[in-house]
């Protein structure tokens, strides 16, 4: 009876060497994140976060540096100034999401669903966004040089003074974007759809728009210093007080009666193929 009275004691005194004040398992940032749906300056670096589910949670400030991140689900969540450098974000949607001054350098985000998304003033340098949803997003003042696009959706959005230098738009929808004073010298638009964007005032020096559709495209006042518009659609684009603009290097691109070109700038009309090329 001592024997077996003495047992149960050392068990229990055992339990309470292994517990914290108070008996209860401290919580890990994640358990905290799934039961509040909060989790503002946690550390989740290089953290296994795939699958994770999570409707407008609070990660502000979060740091998500290189975590695994693949296929989460966090609509409509606060990441202001979140760290997700480098972060695998693959096939997750993040619609809704707040990344305004988030460090996201050579984070990896292709295919994700960033219907909009507020990435103003983030750092997206080097950054893959690849087969990306990007409809109604905002990169007001972002820093996109050197980023992936590939095929990327964009109608709608917004790039207002961003920095793209060096930027792949390949094959990529800007259908009605605003790309108002961005930097984007030496980019990629090879086969780009821009029908509607808006390029007022943008450096578009040393950019190659390869078939490309620019129809109904504002161009105006833009820098065109060594562009390149190879067999590019210019139907209704407004070209007037563009800067730089050399007849040599717009080789077989087209237009019609409305497009409006610097004064002395003459253009072949546009084939109903060459509207569908």
């Amino acid at each position: 009876m001592i024997a077996s009275t003495r047992a149960r004691c050392a068990a229990a005194l055992s339990l309470l060497l292994v517990l914290p004040v108070g008996g209860a398992v401290a919580e890990t940032p994640l358990e905290q994140l799934k039961r509040t749906g909060a989790c503002e300056r946690c550390n989740f670096k290089l953290g296994e976060l795939r699958g994770l589910d999570v409707k407008d949670a609070n990660l502000r400030r979060a740091v998500l540096r290189e975590a695994d991140m693949k296929g989460v689900s966090l609509v409509g969540a606060d990441l202001r100034g979140a760290d997700l450098r480098r972060a695998e974000v693959e096939r997750a949607d993040l619609s809704g999401a707040q990344l305004e001054g988030a460090a996201m350098r050579a984070v990896d985000l292709e295919k994700a669903k960033l219907t909009g998304v507020r990435f103003d003033d983030a750092d997206l340098r080097n950054a893959d966004l690849g087969e990306t949803d990007l409809e109604k997003a905002s990169f007001v003042d972002a820093d996109l040089r050197l980023a992936n696009m590939v095929r990327a959706s964009a109608a709608g959005a917004v790039f207002r003074g961003a920095k793209m230098d060096g930027v792949v738009l390949e094959r990529t929808w800007l259908t009605n974007a605003d790309l108002t004073g961005v930097r984007l010298k030496y980019g990629d638009l090879d086969r780009v759809k821009a029908r509607g964007a808006v390029f007022r005032d943008a450096d578009l020096s040393g950019a190659h728009f390869s078939s490309a559709d620019l129809t109904g495209a504002d161009l105006s006042g833009a820098n065109l210093e060594g562009a390149l518009f190879r067999r590019t659609r210019l139907v209704g684009a407004d070209l007037r007080h563009t800067r730089g603009l050399q007849a040599a290097r717009m080789i077989g691109a087209c237009g019609d009666s409305t497009t409006r070109l610097p004064d002395g700038f003459t253009l072949k009309t546009c084939r109903s193929q060459e509207a569908e090329d």
